[in-house]
């Protein structure tokens, strides 16, 4: 084994830190008396040009792209000068055991300065106005840490904040996320976050050596997967983007994603709810690890940014429970085993579970489930069919309250009929996903409303990332494939098509198998190919002669290495036979990558047929080699299609559309003296955009309405 010194923190530089941090500062004889005179430094740790240039020179010869970085972590403060004519600017990179290099730099309104250390690559000039000064520090700090990235070869994945940074450039948490795809962890006052909070202990604190301190308290909230641990508090309540202090976007960014109306409708909504002080509360059986969990992750730090209180509840794990849950999932899709049965047993199992968790946690007072007279909150949704007792449990402590129950799979309706369920019986209201096959006949119409999946385009899944950060990412995916003695992506020297699904019976992957080999045998594109010039196939979970292009992976909980798979694909299938909505479907779409999808539940109302994509029947796997055949021999046609799909998503699948949904539903049924509200087989959007004075207008992307009639 060969250990290269480069990607070695040297002695010199640590001596350096440690003497900087103590160095004899001087106080300032000004009104910032415990302000200390800070000294000036670059970052010191040389770039690996060895390792460069070999990764660099294989990538050129494989054509292959992808990229080892290794992984680190940075803390960065600041502080303002001489009233405001000049920041420093503190930063601090962390291997995960020790602190490998820092620098101070500062920026000023005189262009002219001497003795400070700036890095002129990027933009330097401070204007004096404060709106000029926020959007210029965080300008500023993207060019060096992006710099910095790309000089040494280094990913970083979270960013510590200081408290001053926060309100000199409160853009700079979102704009690292987006840009530079680090996730942007604003360290709070109590936890040493700040230089205030830092001199009531030690006057002499400089930003450097408070940098360090954010950079060491970001790392402790990442997992060994190098993922940021999920939060989960004492009571079961989820701490979405580390209780908030992991400040990913920004309202701006929510304004921009979607149409005036719509925004619109989003501030009427959280005004009314904000002055009424209405409270909200989420309930399901996971904090992560499917649709609804990232739903409602989205959905809570949108809410956080409008000020709507909303908290979001989960049961304690079970792994029990859990088993039978799944099972209960495929019982209700009838994908499970036909002697699989939801047995009297299991069904105390799961009620007994949830009624546990409620009078231990949920009921007491304060509590979400506790009487609103009592602290509880004023409108429960139960967003999770493993969990119909909560909404038994909120009605018993408070029967005038709202409770409102929704239902994201495709359920078997003669399997789900009995007129006697706590659903049925006691939901206030009952929201399906929008095909009316969906809903038991125990439903009433009166009672019934309509909601799709949603997806945040500001999410790891979706945000658009950079070639750097693309090619870091399908090298992970290549590493894991090589770990797992997988076949590994040959892109962009090969084209690929890709599913992204769970290792699910109702996810449709023996079509997809068969499907792909229908178009490498029988195509007109591939019949005079060789092999390695065909497009591969990757699966995110009898065929020997294509075997060796056939990637099956089961992944990690990395958004972005997701998103690099989808956002490069040539083609994406869905080719579930039983689903709910899937909103990997609209997520493809807003990337521009074509779709082909089969027509099992919500899936084909967001494809437009020969427009954004391609639908078939369920099993139809020669229908679907077809589709892949004019996709890849029709340049033009190919073309047309993307630039549609990336154009033509509805608002109704994006997080503001969805937050509309639900603050719509929360204020309409908590009015003062108001009727019961009935949504009469309605789409909850279109009430929404109604009630706000905002109808959907002609010249808007719907989804087809048809499904729902």
């Amino acid at each position: 084994m060969f250990a290269s010194s480069e990607l070695v923190p040297s002695t010199e530089t640590y001596i350096l830190y440690q003497y900087t941090s103590q160095s004899d500062m001087t106080m300032a004889h000004n009104e910032h008396l415990t302000t200390p005179a800070q000294e000036k430094h670059a970052f010191e740790a040389a770039a690996p040009e060895k390792h460069i240039e070999r990764m660099r020179s294989i990538k050129e010869k494989k054509s292959e792209i992808g990229i080892a970085l290794s992984e680190i972590w940075a803390g960065i403060t600041i502080e303002e000068k001489c009233g405001g004519d000049s920041v420093e600017i503190g930063f601090a990179c962390h291997d995960g055991t020790y602190n490998i290099d820092f620098a101070v730099h500062t920026l000023s309104v005189d262009p002219n300065v001497e003795g400070i250390v700036q890095d002129t690559s990027c933009p330097t000039f401070l204007p004096r106005d404060r709106d000029g000064q926020e959007k210029a520090i965080a300008s500023y700090i993207i060019c060096i840490v992006g710099n910095y990235s790309n000089k040494n070869q280094y990913k970083f994945l979270g960013c510590g904040l200081s408290q001053e940074l926060l309100q000199l450039s409160p853009q700079t948490a979102a704009r690292l996320w987006a840009e530079l795809d680090i996730v942007p962890v604003v360290i709070p006052h109590a936890e040493g976050g700040s230089l205030l909070s830092g001199r009531m202990i030690d006057p002499t604190l400089g930003v450097d050596e408070l940098a360090d301190s954010p950079s060491r308290k970001c790392l402790s909230f990442f997992g060994p997967n190098s993922q940021p641990r999920v939060q989960v508090g004492f009571t079961n309540k989820v701490e979405s983007d580390l209780a908030s202090c992991a400040q990913l976007t920004a309202l701006a960014q929510y304004e921009q994603s979607v149409n005036s109306s719509t925004w619109s409708a989003a501030l009427k909504y959280s005004q009314a709810l904000k002055q009424s002080r209405k409270k909200m509360a989420f309930f399901s059986a996971t904090p992560q690890g499917g649709g609804v969990a990232l739903m409602r992750h989205a959905l809570i730090r949108f809410y956080h940014l409008l000020g709507v209180d909303c908290t979001w509840w989960v049961p304690k794990p079970k792994p029990e429970v859990f088993r039978v849950t799944k099972t209960n999932h495929n019982i209700l899709q009838g994908v499970a085993a036909p002697d699989e049965r939801l047995t009297e047993e299991r069904q105390q199992l799961i009620k007994g579970w949830i009624f546990s968790n409620a009078n231990r946690y949920w009921t007491r007072p304060g509590g979400p489930l506790a009487p609103r007279s009592q602290g509880g909150v004023d409108c429960v949704f139960v967003d999770d069919p493993q969990m119909p007792a909560i909404v038994e449990i909120a009605k018993a402590q408070d029967p005038t309250r709202p409770v409102v129950f929704r239902s994201h799979i495709q359920i078997r309706s003669d399997l789900a009929a009995q007129p006697d369920t706590p659903t049925a019986g006691h939901a206030d209201l009952f929201i399906s996903h929008p095909v009316a096959a969906f809903v038991p006949s125990a439903v009433g119409q009166t009672t019934l409303g309509y909601m799709p999946a949603t997806t945040d385009w500001f999410d790891g899944l979706n945000k658009e990332l950079s070639n750097f950060d693309t090619e870091y990412y399908l090298h992970e995916f290549n590493t894991q494939c090589l770990r797992q003695r997988m076949t590994t992506l040959q892109y962009p020297k090969r084209d690929y098509i890709i599913q992204i699904a769970r290792f699910d019976p109702s996810k449709g992957i023996p079509d997809v198998l068969a499907s792909y080999a229908e178009f490498r045998r029988a195509s007109n594109y591939c019949k005079n190919m060789e092999c390695a010039g065909t497009p591969q196939l990757v699966l995110d979970k009898q065929y020997s002669d294509i075997k060796n292009d056939v990637v099956v992976m089961r992944l990690g909980p990395t958004d972005q290495l997701l998103n690099a798979l989808l956002s490069n694909a040539k083609v994406a299938l869905q080719l579930s036979i039983r689903e709910g909505f899937e909103i990997k479907v609209s997520e493809g779409l807003h990337k521009g990558v074509p779709m082909i999808v089969s027509s099992a539940g919500g899936i084909p109302l967001q494809v437009q047929h020969g427009k954004s994509g391609f639908i078939v029947e369920p099993g139809d796997n020669k229908a679907v080699a077809h589709y892949l055949d004019l996709l890849f021999s029709d340049t033009a046609k190919y073309k047309q299609v993307s630039v549609f799909a990336a154009t033509h998503v509805s608002d109704e699948v994006s997080t503001v559309g969805n937050a509309i949904c639900w603050m719509y539903l929360a204020d309409t049924l908590t009015l003062e003296g108001g009727k019961k509200h009935e949504p009469n087989g309605r789409w909850i959007w279109d009430l929404a955009r109604e009630a706000a004075g905002k109808p959907m207008k002609d010249s808007e992307v719907w989804l087809p309405r048809d499904r729902t009639t």
